[in-house]
């Protein structure tokens, strides 16, 4: 494949940012409408033939036999459930006069951010926890005279918990998507020789949800204590705080954050799998809400779906546009270009992995976490990953970096859609010195995780790399794309010993 064809990809891909930028199409639309011309002009230029597009219906039904992205609609189910029914408001306030007896003046902001973080895993995108979070906690902190620029600042920064904080549905997809990149990059790396990364285990999504675990702590808590200190000298206790606990209130407090932070332990010890905990979750919601009553409402229930399928059916679309996309760049040999120019850095591999981390940041202005995950990270990750031999470390990094996008002026999209959330709209200068204490704490720990890559093993059992072998065959291939958080049962792929 010529170097030629390998920008030729790299030229759509500036066409599809284009475009999804000024025209505010869909972004499936976009890619598979670039992807068609691009098919077109590959096509007649003989970069590829049609074999490779005859391949596109097989790798669409390869990815959607996975259980993590048929778990998809399980999240989007949860997260609709979350928006519609009263749970987070019940959540909130009871949070908020229970706090009030121990921190009266930073009652409010703190029980906003630990409704964040409880709902970062379930609600399924920065998107929906931010919108939630917008009608719950942002209401209540207007009602408490929180300045509209420091609402606003909280509802941001408090909204993309759900990028870092496991097992949310961005670290899962990153999960699956840094799989199948580490496979890709572990073979390059034993095929043409490269020192380190050629005995590494292949990472596991289990790997990834624990890797993140330590860092998403550290971040959670010092932006807890930020929030605390900047109230003090504006909020003072009000009558209402120290209201005594509804019985609503008292039964959400005593039943949904002992479930939730249980799941979340089992998560992440290996004991449930994702999807498992998606169902239960999934479960628990329903039976609240027609135990509440609130399910048997008119509409109520159909709105739940209507919205859970949009949803679903938007992300299935990513998936298979992003799938064409990246399926025509390999045609073009983009991905080998990639790899040349990440491997003419060989002997400074931290220098490739800061220029991957830059572009990250960079496609966060103009892209969402999904198209990030499902049409960028498979294009740069495997050269660094041939090169470093910690993915799961790595993946911490990105989701980082994917936090710090959504977030910085003046076109995060966690920033824009919380100013736009808020009544009457402030000035962006005004929310961005709200943020610039958040932000500090981000880089800080960013810049720490990356200093100290042992912070993201600490609680990994698994080992950090196995002999080296051969590169792997399409089966073996296959089947590490297929795994999931917790190793599998040795019983369950035991070759049979009887007879025939």
């Amino acid at each position: 494949m010529s170097a030629g064809t390998g920008w030729l990809g790299l030229a759509l891909l500036a066409v599809a940012l284009a475009l999804m930028m000024s025209t505010g199409w869909p972004t499936y639309a976009v890619l598979l409408g670039v992807s068609t011309l691009g098919a077109v002009t590959g096509l007649a230029l003989g970069a590829f033939d049609m074999a490779l597009l005859q391949n596109l219906p097989w790798r669409i039904v390869g990815l959607l036999e996975h259980d993590l992205l048929q778990a998809l609609a399980l999240y989007a189910l949860v997260g609709a459930l979350l928006n519609r029914l009263a749970l987070a408001q019940h959540l909130y306030e009871g949070l908020r006069r229970l706090l009030a007896r121990i921190a009266p003046r930073a009652a409010a902001e703190i029980a906003g951010m630990v409704l964040g973080l409880l709902l970062a895993p379930m609600n399924g995108s920065v998107g929906a926890s931010l919108l939630t979070l917008a009608r719950t906690a942002g209401e209540g902190w207007a009602r408490e005279g929180l300045p509209a620029p420091r609402r606003t600042a909280l509802v941001a920064v408090t909204g993309t918990l759900g990028v870092i904080v496991p097992p949310s549905l961005v670290l899962l997809l990153l999960a699956d998507a840094m799989l199948r990149a580490h496979t890709e990059g572990v073979n390059m790396a034993r095929s043409l020789g490269l020192p380190g990364a050629a005995a590494e285990r292949i990472v596991n999504t289990q790997d990834i949800l624990q890797a993140a675990l330590l860092p998403a702590a550290a971040l959670f808590v010092g932006w807890l204590a930020i929030a605390a200190w900047s109230a003090r000298p504006v909020l003072s206790a009000t009558p209402a705080a120290r209201e005594p606990l509804t019985r609503p209130q008292r039964w959400t407090l005593s039943i949904v954050p002992p479930v939730i932070g249980s799941l979340l332990v089992l998560i992440a010890l290996g004991r449930v799998r994702p999807v498992e905990g998606a169902a239960t979750a999934c479960m628990l919601l329903l039976g609240w809400g027609l135990v509440s009553g609130q399910l048997l409402r008119a509409g109520l229930l159909r709105q739940v779906l209507d919205d859970a399928m949009a949803l679903t059916g938007a992300l299935y679309a990513l998936l298979v546009a992003a799938t064409t996309f990246s399926l025509l760049l390999r045609g073009f040999g983009t991905d080998a270009l990639v790899m040349r120019l990440m491997l003419a850095l060989q002997g400074h591999p931290m220098i490739g992995l800061g220029a991957v981390l830059a572009i990250l940041l960079a496609c966060a202005f103009v892209l969402d976490a999904f198209e990030l995950i499902f049409l960028v990270v498979p294009i740069v990750m495997p050269p660094v990953l041939a090169q470093l031999p910690d993915a799961a470390w790595i993946a911490t990094l990105a989701l980082l970096v994917l936090q710090a996008g959504f977030l910085l002026p003046p076109f995060g999209y966690a920033l824009v859609l919380a100013r736009g959330q808020t009544v009457p709209r402030p000035p962006l200068r005004a929310v961005a010195l709200a943020l610039a204490p958040y932000l500090v704490l981000l880089a800080l720990v960013m810049a720490a995780t990356m200093a100290w890559p042992d912070s993201t093993r600490w609680l990994r059992d698994a080992p950090e790399a196995a002999a080296a072998q051969a590169p792997m065959d399409a089966d073996t291939v296959d089947r590490l794309m297929r795994e999931m958080a917790p190793p599998p049962d040795p019983a369950d792929g035991a070759p049979a010993t009887e007879s025939p």
